[in-house]
């Protein structure tokens, strides 16, 4: 074997060389719903993802480990953030995905994963919102103006154009601005209502996308939800009321919901049993919806399928583009 065996080289892709790649939200929601799918007909393997956190809380560290059974792809994600006891500027975040070609037996590429992650956590936000909401859902609410908030509306819009009134909840000035910059980018014709009354936007939204930080101060009652609601947990901004008083119960995977979502437990320290996981819901193998009055609650904690699917996707991209640097990682 030579030096210069491909087999010894890595192409690594940077957050440079991925900026630039040309992705449509449609694009990302078929690439993202496609991986769900692929996990609900047994092709693909998501174990739950592995967690440390120190005794003071002020990182969290996880890493998951998934197989693309459509793509043949296997991967490794790693995420580590720091700084949680600090304000958001403060704060350091730091995602890998490595992937390997599990045909050939050789890796595909090592990517920074924040982009993927803020494209494919809305993307399923927007698939559970449209499986999930009453037929008749007209209005939206974001909690929260981060990564995950700034792209809410325009994949929830995607996903449902029906939606008429578009709300935004939030404490950061720039971040309200950056939610509406980012649905006028995709939706020019879109405008998001900024709301200061959390209390009576939940009252009137058919949909809520709780997608805010940990110090949040907002918390949505489950007597505050209108009947035929859907609540999706992101982050934060839901009391744990609205999964304990749930008519119904619905999880992108139970078992990372109860290492993720420990937060939400009541006062036994239990959380709600789940009905269904969401990928069996979108073949249809599972019943999302029972009927157009009950309040649903859905966990979105990530599949790492859904990051193995999508990098895959970008790596194509930027391969295609002569993108990224090749490292002599084995040698």
């Amino acid at each position: 074997m030579t030096e210069n065996a491909p087999d010894r080289r890595l192409r690594v892709l940077s957050t440079s060389d991925l900026a630039g790649l040309d992705i449509s939200l449609s694009d990302v929601l078929a690439t993202v719903e496609g991986a769900c799918r692929a996990l609900a007909d047994g092709s693909s393997d998501n174990p739950r993802k592995l967690t440390v956190k120190p005794g003071d809380g002020h990182s969290v560290s996880y890493a998951m480990l998934g197989r693309d059974g459509f793509r043949e792809v296997v991967a490794v994600k790693t995420s580590y953030k720091h700084g949680l006891d600090k304000g958001r500027e403060e704060q350091r975040y730091y995602t890998t995905l490595t992937l390997y070609d599990d045909t050939t037996g050789l890796p595909v590429a090592m990517m920074d994963c924040s982009r993927i992650g803020s494209l494919r956590t809305p993307a399923v936000s927007a698939l559970l919102a449209r499986e999930l909401a009453a037929p008749d859902a007209r209005s939206a609410l974001v909690i929260g103006t981060g990564t995950q908030g700034r792209l809410a509306l325009p994949f929830l819009v995607t996903a449902l154009p029906g939606l008429e009134r578009l709300m935004v909840s939030g404490t950061h000035p720039e971040g309200l601005s950056a939610v509406e910059s980012e649905l006028r980018t995709h939706f020019p014709d879109r405008d998001v209502e900024v709301v200061s009354d959390l209390r009576a936007a939940a009252e009137r939204a058919d949909v809520i996308i709780a997608t805010a930080g940990g110090h949040t101060p907002a918390a949505v009652e489950a007597g505050w939800l209108k009947e035929g609601a859907l609540a999706i947990l992101v982050g934060h901004g839901l009391a744990p009321s609205t999964l304990h008083r749930a008519d119904r119960v619905i999880a992108t995977s139970e078992a990372q919901m109860n290492v993720t979502g420990t937060d939400m437990a009541d006062a036994d320290g239990e959380l709600r049993t789940v009905e269904t996981e969401f990928p069996a819901v979108l073949t249809g193998a599972a019943t999302g919806r029972t009927s157009t009055a009950e309040r649903i609650f859905a966990y979105n904690s990530g599949l790492v399928v859904t990051d193995i699917a999508l990098g895959h996707r970008f790596a194509q991209l930027a391969l295609d583009s002569g993108l990224g640097t090749e490292v002599a990682l084995w040698q």
